[in-house]
């Protein structure tokens, strides 16, 4: 009898000893938050860095980091969010960032987390007055401009497109350069001009937007623009003005760097402003962001490591390893966004503040890329005067009215 209880006990100690070992090892296992970023790897030093400080702090919570190609980004997080095993948190940009969040595929985000963030910027990132995504970081444009030129021709310095229009004649005549490259029909180029002046899909055929497509037909006939802008993109623009063939560019800081490198005579002439803006005054940005599915198993820890991701000094060392923008409000205000020494730093500085002023936002609706191809064929249109500009304008308000 004895004998019988004792192997008895030895078989309940046993058994109690490998539950204990496999709940240790399914417990490690569901505290690991499965982290993707869109094509970061260059930036691994940094990522691991964070991710290990954040582990040091967080003994119970593992991260698993997994870069996806940026091509690859989109169908593969569509896929997992729909499946039942998906990435707790996920780096997207914000036009797919609200298609999931149309679909009710992500987790839903409490203010009293964006304490440390841009207001404006998070207010940009609200669905339906709701926040499905956490920003991570920003560009925003700058007017890079050849000096030399604009001197030559004893012009003002634009504030607005309409100020561009203005001097446009003047420069064309004093330097033989065209007043700026628009590119008008890439991507959603035209719908950022138009937002600057209260204009989106919903109002596109209003008499404000009439306006704005006018002006741009009035120096596409006077040949004030090039030809060009209706058909090529921002690297044929860089081109044009390393070439000094036009007097001002719009582009982010990193541009700086090509100039400098590509065209060092062009750079001696080159300063930067903020960027050209409309009648509302506001700058646009693009931002990329981070999301949690809904079907996410370890909700809390992956928004405890976005703040982490995102904090002061995490932040301020992104914005130092790279040429974009914070989004925490204490590194916005930090000497590195303060001063500067030189022209890369300067455009930086613009560009930060820029970002103080993004309101109103254009916001991404659920057929955002078909929305472009029909205002950029309504952009062709309008320039090469296939008709009247308000009767194009009726016709896209009637396509977009459909989808």
């Amino acid at each position: 009898m004895k004998n019988f209880v004792l192997k008895f006990a030895v078989v309940i100690f046993i058994l109690l000893c490998a539950f204990w070992v496999f709940s240790s090892k399914k417990s490690t296992q569901s505290d690991e938050v499965v982290f993707w970023t869109l094509q970061m790897n260059d930036f691994a030093p940094y990522i691991n860095r964070v991710i290990a400080d954040f582990e040091s702090e967080n003994p119970e919570i593992k991260i698993k980091w997994v870069d996806v190609p940026f091509s690859e980004g989109e169908k593969r997080t569509l896929a997992s969010v729909l499946s039942d095993n998906p990435p707790d948190l996920i780096n997207l940009n914000p036009d797919f960032s609200a298609l999931l969040a149309q679909r009710g595929a992500l987790f839903e985000i409490d203010e009293q987390f964006t304490k440390q963030f841009n207001k404006s910027i998070i207010n940009s990132l609200k669905y339906n007055g709701k926040l499905y995504s956490l920003p991570w970081y920003a560009t925003s444009a700058v007017t890079i401009y050849n000096k030399k030129l604009l001197e030559k021709s004893d012009a003002k310095l634009p504030a607005t497109y309409e100020d561009l229009a203005k001097i446009a004649p003047v420069i064309k005549e004093k330097t033989n350069a065209y007043v700026f490259f628009p590119n008008i029909t890439e991507n959603d180029t035209m719908l950022r001009i138009l937002n600057k002046y209260g204009v989106s899909a919903e109002n596109i055929n209003s008499k404000e937007s009439a306006e704005v497509f006018d002006m741009f037909k009035k120096l596409y006939e006077e040949n004030l623009i090039p030809k060009e802008s209706i058909t090529q993109t921002h690297r044929e623009a860089l081109e044009k003005y390393m070439a000094e063939q036009i007097v001002f560019f719009q582009a982010g800081a990193n541009f700086l760097t090509m100039i400098k490198e590509n065209a060092p005579e062009t750079y001696k002439n080159t300063d930067v402003a903020p960027q050209i803006t409309g009648k509302l005054g506001q700058n646009d940005f693009s931002l990329m962001n981070f999301v949690i599915p809904l079907r996410a198993k370890h909700k809390n820890e992956a928004l405890k490591f976005a703040l982490f991701l995102t904090n002061s000094e995490n932040q301020l060392e992104l914005g130092k390893l790279t040429n974009v923008l914070a989004v925490n409000e204490e590194t916005l205000h930090s000497e590195f966004y303060g001063n500067y020494n030189d022209l890369i730093s300067k455009a930086r500085i613009i560009s930060a503040k820029q970002l103080n002023r993004v309101e109103p936002v254009m916001k991404s609706v659920r057929n955002q890329k078909e929305i472009n191809t029909v205002v950029n064929t309504a952009v062709q249109q309008i320039l090469l005067n296939k008709n009247t500009t308000g009767k194009i304008l009726d016709d896209v308000f009637k396509k977009l009215s459909v989808n």
